[in-house]
């Protein structure tokens, strides 16, 4: 699906656009199932080992991994998209649906950038956390979670909610226009977020969605995630695309081609080597800081 001239606009003007529509059932259906097999591996397994009790084989997507989440609250750790990595996953990675809107944005010539997430935003009655309508998912921007040398690559992040996505299952908030400044110093406290003396007062766009929209960002937008005042799990997956050619920002983990107009060879469809290579990058790579250098003075002015 092309993005209009007028999608392509808002985007270029205002640092995001969300673009309904864009990917069907049958596009997604695959990513579910994927997600479902590898959750109902781990509940079986682990109900052998005595972690569990019930594996809630009969409840639904939305709701199944909260149920063994309030069991074991480690369960969904190693869910997310190069720990998984599973061959339906990285075919979807360059579905034509989603790469014909990403062109739109980058070009013909396309990577995807290894900064690659699987999101299961639990319900906060499960969690913990304080019932409110504030970001538990602090502001931030995504160049911060990269290296300088991509500072001026056209990485656009594409957000993808894999069930309807509302302020009350915490969909995003985002701040329109703010990309334009590029980097902004984040600070560590609380989660990597932007120094709070540098948020703009403003009100954010609550970036409400239905499942098969994307929300398409510029690198340097600001966003953060809100609570799940749902008994819902609000899943999403947000993945990087940018020109083939320019640094990623992760320059230890595996990039690959996903589509090239001037040399459709190079387009990489070997799940067995890109698995291989995460495997590789990932020991190789234990230990370095990935995310912006935080400064070293890291209390705010004055404080």
């Amino acid at each position: 699906m092309k993005l209009t001239t007028e999608q392509i606009d808002q985007f270029q003007a205002h640092g995001v656009v969300i673009v309904p529509g864009i990917l069907t059932d049958a596009d997604l259906a695959p990513v579910i199932a994927a997600i479902e097999s590898w959750i109902d591996d781990r509940a079986n397994a682990w109900l052998a080992e005595g972690r569990i009790t019930d594996t809630h084989a009969g409840d639904g997507f939305d709701t199944r991994i909260a149920s063994l989440y309030a069991q074991d609250k480690e369960f969904p750790r190693g869910i997310d998209l190069m720990e998984m990595r599973d061959p339906d996953i990285f075919s979807f990675m360059g579905n034509d649906n989603l790469l014909d809107a990403v062109e739109c944005l980058v070009g013909p010539e396309i990577t995807c950038n290894p900064i690659q997430h699987l999101r299961a935003k639990m319900p906060v009655c499960l969690t913990g956390e304080v019932i409110s309508y504030e970001q538990n998912v602090p502001w931030h921007q995504d160049v911060s979670f990269t290296w300088e040398e991509a500072d001026h690559s056209n990485i656009v992040t594409c957000w993808l909610p894999l069930v309807d996505v509302t302020a009350e299952n915490g969909c995003m908030h985002v701040l329109p226009d703010m990309f334009r400044g590029g980097y902004l110093d984040h600070i560590s406290e609380g989660g990597t977020r932007i120094r709070p003396d540098l948020m703009p007062d403003i009100e954010p766009l609550v970036a409400a969605c239905p499942k098969g929209s994307i929300v398409f960002m510029d690198k340097c937008t600001p966003h953060a995630g809100i609570t799940n005042r749902t008994e819902s799990v609000r899943w999403s997956m947000d993945l990087r695309y940018q020109p083939t050619g320019v640094p990623t920002g992760r320059p230890f983990h595996p990039d690959f081609i996903v589509r090239s107009a001037a040399d459709p060879r190079s387009v990489h469809c070997d799940f067995d080597e890109w698995n291989r290579r995460w495997v590789e990058a990932l020991a190789a790579s234990a230990g370095y800081q990935s995310h912006r250098p935080i400064p070293i003075e890291e209390r705010l002015p004055n404080s």
